[in-house]
């Protein structure tokens, strides 16, 4: 199993210049396989809509058994799901799947691109989608991506023919790769892009189909099958010691956000393609009858004569023997007029003459940041370990005046260690995602540099450019400035280097709820990107609100360091809400930007600045009993938001409930999922049930449907089946079915006007079935559909109730949604409407 584990992570360093920043180490199998992906001159496009949406057997059979550049088209960054491994919900969420992504195609060999599409949540139909996405910047941007990577074949994940079958961004995404099919070789068509790239045309479109798409294996097994094409995806690389499907699974794995994380598979798997439109291919190559040789390039012959002696008579055991004919090769490619082959190949070879010459070059920053107007010392390390010939011309750094040149003659296996200090202009741009720099809206991103359009993250602010004289003959290689480190509990590390501005805020909690008049503490977080910094903050506050002191002043000694500051704000009488804005002032400069880091194993350590802002909503609100224990599932904001509103929340592990132990709590509320990720809780389904029909009350939080651990399959006292239904229209209408029931009259009366305002969607997998024991209390449905009344069920059990709600809570109340704080306070507090509310809060 270790032996596995070091192919793979071997490969994975050499099919990306980083791996989590670390670099490349291929050993002579490893570049004798990107030796054959060189000679290899096609180029595939997969389209879908989301991160995991993507065909990771298929992509890893593309690019690394046909050896073809493999690109993924995914419209979106995932921003709309949910997330199983941390906090990180919409525009963070979107980062993180970003990253999954990244890191899964450093795992297969493919590369990752984007439109501008913002994943709006759940869509049952293409044309809300295409309603909601502003489909001519869309579509414009599969015609760009396709423009720029210029692929022979395109294939779509989803079918174009079956509206309403499947997630509407799905559809679509197929929809607009068949449009832009039409549209990328028409001059007419954002003739605008024209003066970066030029027109292309595919050959052909296919269709990822499965038998999942005809219903049934058997309906698939008896249909039609002239059309398709079928792979066997299953092949085994001996080079590597990997088969296609285990190098796929271990890609898909990456979706750990998603709880993609899986088993390995190993022998013959087929996968079929349909053709949509194009020339059927007369074989199982979906390249047939495209040349993909280097004479399919106009003076690309003699470079393949080389390239083609070098693959058939590699030496594993001293590959450096052939970097003169790969010095020659690359003389000859800067020659050729195709400017995107020539680009393109002429990168590969290079990685490529860097791994058989044993070149190692390093750019490090002593530091992970720098800012604005400041410094960094950077720290090369350049090593030759072969006998060749090679001389160190020059070192420059991209984006700034730094320069070296020393000139020396690089001994086999002795390093050089070179430093200087990079002077950062005070016009630097700040790091950080492009597609978050300037405001949003619900279908899109803005992003108004054509360059960038497409990119899976921002190009990094600083690039090492080594100059080398190989054979006589200067090669520039270009290195990203990382920042290397250790920890004596993980080893050496990398990190990205980094802008940041002088100085970030922050305001822990992003919804403050205000349910009396009384007067809050609010903390604002102060923290240094430089050493020596001090200024004064202020609170930028709505009207009618009101903050003291005016401001307050603050010093900090080093860079990383934090400073706290409070300010009592009060809030008006009636209801109300706007946002609170912390701004620094440092030497006449304001800073409002808040810095988020997500850090996670898998995926390189992301510095994300966001508006430091906090939502304060004023409401009038009821409760009854205090101490409120939870069970987390897949993680969520609910606790949190509680105590907003005077809960004392406990957080509670299922390995800790014993008979009794839930007895000295008002209320027991299970998190999002917790009963498919918590493996442990199905041992304690019989504890909750006994604290329920001793008097308790439980609330539990939707779970997915068809992941229902066998387990599980009675987590309510009563009959209960959870589908996919759900409702997506965050303003469609809601019905209060049993108006005098006590979860929408006590504490607090609920309305139809609690439902408005709220974000995303109202709820996801309701039950469709259940026992006459449970009560259905509200109505709702996307428009064209029937009513649903699975969103919010109770049941009586013993001297309890038990409440399953499938209603989106864990997005509303982070949201700071009224009548959603008002709801479950509500569900909390049924069964008490006879006790003394001697906690209600009113304003």
């Amino acid at each position: 199993m270790r032996n596995f584990w070091v192919k793979l992570l071997t490969v994975c360093f050499f099919v990306s210049n980083s791996f989590a920043q670390k670099p490349a180490k291929p050993s002579s199998a490893e570049i004798y396989h990107s030796i054959k992906k060189l000679n290899f001159l096609g180029t595939a496009l997969y389209v879908a809509a989301h991160p995991d949406d993507e065909n990771t057997r298929l992509i890893s059979y593309l690019s690394n058994y046909q050896k073809a550049r493999t690109a993924y088209l995914s419209l979106t960054r995932g921003d709309g799901g949910q997330n199983l491994i941390g906090p990180e919900l919409r525009e963070l969420l979107g980062v993180l799947r970003t990253q999954e992504l990244l890191a899964a195609r450093r795992v297969d060999g493919g590369e990752q691109w984007f439109s501008r599409a913002n994943d709006f949540g759940y869509s049952k139909q293409p044309d809300e989608t295409l309603s909601i996405w502003d489909k001519e910047e869309v579509l414009g941007d599969v015609v760009w991506a396709i423009r720029n990577l210029k692929p022979d074949i395109v294939i779509n994940r989803f079918d174009h023919r079956t509206p309403g079958t499947t997630h509407g961004h799905h559809t679509a995404s197929a929809m607009l790769s068949l449009e832009a099919f039409d549209l990328v070789n028409d001059p007419k068509a954002y003739p605008e892009q024209l003066e970066l790239t030029e027109l292309w045309q595919p050959k052909r479109v296919f269709f990822n189909t499965s038998w999942w798409f005809y219903g049934s294996r058997e309906n698939f097994e008896k249909a039609d099958k002239s059309n398709l094409v079928k792979l066997d995806v299953g092949v085994y690389y001996p080079e590597l010691g990997l088969s296609n499907n285990e190098m796929a699974s271990v890609a898909s794995s990456q979706h750990l956000c998603q709880g993609f994380g899986r088993l390995t598979t190993r022998g013959s798997q087929d996968e079929y393609v349909e053709l949509v439109k194009g020339d059927m291919p007369s074989s199982v190559n979906l390249f047939d009858g495209i040349d993909t040789s280097w004479s399919r390039i106009e003076g690309g012959k003699p470079i393949g004569e080389i390239l083609y002696k070098i693959e058939e008579n590699f030496n594993f055991q001293n590959p450096s023997k052939h970097v003169p004919e790969l010095v020659r090769a690359y003389q000859l490619l800067q020659k050729i007029n195709d400017a995107h082959w020539r680009m393109l190949k002429s990168e590969a070879l290079k990685n490529i003459i860097l791994a058989c010459s044993g070149l190692y070059l390093e750019a490090s920053a002593e530091t992970a940041s720098t800012t604005p107007k400041n410094s960094a010392k950077i720290n090369f390390e350049v090593l030759n370990r072969s006998d060749l010939p090679i001389r160190l011309k020059e070192i420059q750094l991209l984006g700034s005046n730094g320069k070296l040149s020393p000139n020396m003659d690089l001994g086999n296996n002795k390093k050089e260690n070179l430093s200087l200090d990079l002077m950062v202009e005070p016009t630097q741009k700040i790091s950080g995602p492009y597609w978050l720099q300037k405001p949003w809206d619900l279908g899109m991103y803005t992003v108004e540099q054509q360059e960038l359009m497409g990119k899976a993250e921002t190009p990094k602010a600083f690039q090492a450019r080594f100059t080398l004289s190989l054979d006589g003959v200067e090669i520039a290689f270009d290195k990203p400035v990382v920042h290397r480190f250790s920890k004596p509990d993980k080893g050496e590390l990398y990190e990205p280097f980094v802008v940041l501005p002088e100085v970030t805020t922050q305001i822990a909690e992003k919804v403050l709820i205000f349910a009396s008049k009384d007067t809050k503490e609010v903390t604002v977080k102060v923290k240094a990107g430089r050493d020596a910094i001090s200024g004064e903050i202020q609170l930028s506050h709505p009207q009618g609100w009101v903050v003291n002191p005016k401001s307050v002043a603050f010093s900090i000694e080093k860079v990383g360091q934090e400073q706290s500051v409070i300010f009592q704000v009060t809030p008006p009488d009636g209801d109300n809400e706007g946002k609170i804005v912390p701004i620094a002032k440092v030497n006449g400069k304001e800073y409002d930007k808040e810095l988020i880091e997500i850090v996670y194993d898998h995926i390189p350590k992301q510095s994300v600045l966001l508006k430091s802002e906090a939502k304060v909503v004023r409401m009038n609100i009821n409760k009854t009993g205090e101490r409120i224990a939870y069970i987390m599932g897949a993680g969520d904001k609910v606790p949190e938001s509680l105590e907003q509103i005077g809960y004392q929340l406990y957080l509670v592990y299922p390995d800790n409930i014993q008979p009794g132990t839930l007895e000295k709590y008002d209320a027991v509320v299970g998190g999002i999922r917790a009963y498919i990720v918590v493996e442990s809780l199905n041992l304690k389904q019989a504890f909750l049930l006994e604290y329920v029909e001793n008097g308790g009350n439980l609330v539990v939080q939707y779970n997915t449907a068809n992941r229902w651990r066998k387990q599980f399959e009675n987590i309510a006292p009563y009959n209960l089946s959870i589908s996919r239904d759900r409702v997506t229209d965050e303003n469609a209408r809601v019905e209060i079915i049993d108006k005098e029931h006590s979860l929408v009259n006590f504490p607090n009366t609920i309305t139809a006007a609690d439902f408005e305002n709220w974000v995303q969607e109202r709820g996801l997998y309701f039950p469709n079935q259940w026992s006459p024991e449970f009560t259905p209390i509200l109505s709702m449905n996307d428009p064209g559909e029937p009513p649903k009344q699975g969103s919010l069920l109770v049941a009586p059990y013993g001297k309890g109730h038990y409440i399953y709600t499938s209603l989106s809570f864990f997005r509303e109340l982070p949201a700071g949604v009224s009548g959603a704080y008002k709801l479950f306070a509500n569900m909390l507090s049924i069964g008490k409407s006879e006790m003394k509310s001697e906690n209600n809060i009113k304003g």
